[in-house]
């Protein structure tokens, strides 16, 4: 007789896994039992002969589920306990190893074929099973049992509760979130006014023809509110972009299935595997020039945001509205949190929808929806939120203390750090923004809450910038734990989050971060940098040339005044008076016209403050070249000029020079970009040759540090931008070079978490044997 003990760790809880332990030990002819443990572990005693045992564990590898993940295991030999049969346990929350809280799963295609089919399910959203549906956005604490999730509000019926304790169903032995329409959720249709106007699948019905009508429905999904329209109708998207306060930010679009989406963009394979895969992401894919759906959906853009259905609720509401796609936007006011309570959603979304379509399943937690898109042929994150979050992500080396990471403050998310693991918050959101900035507080708190983070002895890491919000509640947890703080420099952590990911310890790579802004280390805005960087320390060796920022941050939102400090570097007040006065930049760019003008002319000469931020150059060619004049979210006129440029052969001249540092003349490719445009040329072209120009710049300068050196790690908001990749591609050359991108999180700031506990981590680390 043999025993052994098995504790695994991965995503081994809410994916089926006790119940696949329980059909392997009665294959194997062994006896034992499994349970769920705190920390979201699974742990496993089993004994039999020998020979069954060894079976046991061969098969628990070969069969293991599709969504489960064994990141690791120890099996230690145990006293044989006499098990007359194989059980599942309750749950021990006091047995604690960490492993990964389950993210949310979309519906599987046996809970969408029961639901379609005359089944007890028929025509219930809420259907879900084993291998889907929600996790993290219902989940109190773990382990991860319904008593501790928002199930726990719906007991079980008894056919439910028949197929729950019968181990030959696979799809629901044991499985947490199962209901139906006797025992589950329900839907409601409400008014404006609160008053109950459907219930049950007539709701969802109703809802559907009030779309139709070109009404505005907020949506009760599965991490948080939807605002649903029709994405065909030009009069209803300018109302709800009047209602939301958003002009231009683009609406994603919900489609049916994947024959619709293919009415609406170009699809390849890897496109359509991303959009049908477990996570369903966002994804942006180049809009077929005749797709049937509003110019204000994507407004400037050629790229459309499209996902498919990831609950049965979506699935039936947009079956039942008449183009089987509809615009299925975040449910929140204008840079604000998205809604996920009744009462949250009538405060806050009264006035920008016409009616409420909601159900009485608690989100516990708020999770966005993710989105994605491609850059050199494989997929980014642009937000990660519902499906990837809060996956952990492995590092090649163990910490010996804890981390807590604030992130920065855009697009931000927090994260923790313990053993040789990091593990993300969903997707915050601008943390400057108060509701924000305490649902960073609220889910770092999750993490410290659910991994034991004892906070008295852990190292809380921040953004060098001494006002970003999140700096500012790590110092004040610093103080009232008493912790370690330590500040990183904004540039480094994106590089850092880039090395991390892809398992690079102390090897010094190349970094090249390219973003808006960050806070350097000699005190000015950087965001065009070249780094020669570890997790042990950088050395800034390269950037775009540092040009004037006229009114500081009103530069970020009115490009135009970006593009007359950097000009201001070559052409004297006159010659920059005639560029504006030639490209009528000043009817677009300035809110009081030639006045505003001829004051920032004048600030020109003076003192300003400088910046090498890669957005801000692409903010300036966006404008000079009539793309984008105003930014009113976050990257739009970068984003816009992307969007909008044409591949060419052509190419701009690229000057470098040593100036203790080597810097990239950013002023020179504008200037050049503009002789073109007066030339006449495309100026679609000419924006692929000023953002390839950029890359280019920046590879020629990494070009000067690549000996002895096998990475080069790009990141920052402007990483993803495909014509600043083949710049720096071509740059490098055939050197063997690996340029590596964020996969696993954004290239953003909604990465930077990462690469500031990395460093920490590293900083009271023991380098694993």
């Amino acid at each position: 007789m043999k025993a052994v003990r098995l504790r695994l760790s991965g995503i081994v809880q809410g994916v089926a896994f006790r119940p696949f332990v329980f059909r392997v030990a009665r294959l194997a002819g062994v006896t034992g039992y499994v349970k769920n443990v705190g920390g979201s572990g699974v742990e496993i005693h089993v004994e039999g002969e020998p020979g069954r045992v060894e079976e046991f564990i061969k098969l628990l590898w070969e069969l293991k589920p599709e969504k489960a993940r064994i990141d690791e295991y120890s099996i230690t030999q145990t006293t044989p306990k006499g098990y007359p049969d194989f059980k599942i346990e309750q749950s021990d929350p006091s047995a604690h190893f960490r492993s990964i809280i389950p993210p949310d799963f979309s519906i599987c295609r046996d809970c969408l074929y029961e639901i379609l089919s005359e089944t007890r399910w028929h025509l219930y959203p809420f259907n879900s099973c084993a291998f889907c549906g929600p996790r993290y956005s219902m989940i109190y604490s773990v382990p991860y049992d319904r008593e501790n999730t928002s199930m726990r509000d719906f007991p079980l019926c008894q056919s439910c509760l028949r197929e729950y304790s019968n181990p030959e169903d696979e799809r629901r032995f044991h499985a947490q979130g199962i209901s139906c329409p006797v025992c589950g959720p329900s839907v409601r249709l409400l008014s404006s006014g609160g008053e109950v106007l459907a219930d049950g699948v007539r709701a969802i019905e109703e809802a559907a023809r009030l779309i139709d009508s070109r009404h505005i429905v907020a949506v009760k999904g599965l991490g948080g509110y939807h605002i649903a329209a029709l994405a065909t109708d030009d009069d209803v998207l300018a109302e709800l972009r009047s209602r939301k306060r958003r002009p231009t930010k683009p609406f994603a679009v919900m489609c049916l299935d994947i024959y619709t989406v293919s009415r609406l963009v170009e699809l390849r394979p890897e496109a359509v595997r991303i959009l049908d895969s477990p996570e369903k992401p966002i994804l942006l894919l180049p809009m077929l020039d005749d797709a049937p759906i509003s110019r204000l959906v994507a407004p400037n853009l050629r790229k459309l945001g499209v996902f498919l259905p990831y609950t049965g609720l979506h699935y039936l509401l947009l079956s039942w509205i008449r183009d089987k796609y509809a615009i299925m936007t975040s449910g929140n006011p204008h840079n604000e949190p998205m809604c996920t309570s009744d009462e949250d959603s009538f405060d806050r979304l009264r006035g920008i929808v016409d009616y409420f379509l909601t159900h009485n399943r608690v989100i516990v937690n708020r999770v966005d929806d993710s989105v994605a898109r491609f850059t050199a042929d494989r997929l980014t994150l642009l937000r990660r939120g519902r499906g990837y979050a809060p996956r952990w992500i492995q590092l090649p080396f163990h910490t010996s203390r804890k981390v807590v990471a604030f992130g920065a403050m855009l697009q931000s998310a927090g994260a923790v750090a313990f053993d040789d693991k990091i593990v993300l918050t969903q997707f915050i959101g601008d943390v400057d923004e108060y509701g924000s900035f305490l649902d960073l507080e609220k889910y770092l708190g999750l993490l410290i809450k659910t991994y034991q983070i004892p906070l008295g002895s852990s190292v809380m890491v921040a953004d060098l910038h001494p006002l970003y919000p999140s700096t500012l509640l790590a110092e004040e947890w610093s103080r009232k734990y008493g912790a370690e703080l330590l500040k990183i420099q904004h540039h480094w952590a994106h590089i850092a989050a880039v090395m991390a990911e892809h398992g690079i310890c102390e090897e010094e790579v190349v970094g090249i971060a390219v973003d808006g802004v960050g806070l350097g280390s000699d005190g000015s805005a950087w965001g065009g940098e070249v780094l020669l960087a570890s997790l042990n320390g950088f050395k800034r060796v390269g950037c775009l040339k540092p040009q004037k920022m006229p009114g500081g941050d009103l530069a970020v939102e009115y490009p135009a005044r970006m593009l007359a400090g950097i000009l201001s570097d070559k052409l004297s007040r006159e010659e920059i008076s005639e560029v504006f006065r030639e490209m009528k930049i000043v009817e677009r760019g300035f809110r009081r016209g030639w006045e505003e003008f001829h004051i920032l002319l004048n600030q020109l000469e003076g003192d300003l403050p400088l910046t090498s931020s890669t957005g801000r150059v692409l903010d300036a060619s966006s404008v000079m070249l009539g793309f984008c004049s105003r930014r009113t979210y976050e990257g739009e006129p970068a984003i816009v000029l992307e969007d909008n440029s044409k591949p060419t052969t052509e190419r701009l001249k690229v000057h470098v020079k040593d100036r203790g540092i080597y810097t990239v003349d950013t002023a020179e490719i504008l200037l050049q970009a503009l002789d073109l445009l007066r030339g006449g040329a495309d100026r679609r072209e000419i924006g692929y040759m000023v953002q390839h120009a950029v890359g280019y710049g920046l590879g020629l300068v990494a070009s000067h540090f690549i000996e002895g050196r096998r990475f080069v790690a790009l990141s920052g908001g402007a990483a993803v931008n495909e014509y600043i990749y083949q710049g720096l591609r071509e740059a490098l050359g055939d050197k063997g070079l690996d340029i590596l991108l964020p996969r696993e999180v954004p290239a953003g700031d909604g990465g930077i978490a990462l690469g500031q506990a990395a460093i920490a981590a590293l900083k009271s680390s023991r380098l694993r044997r």
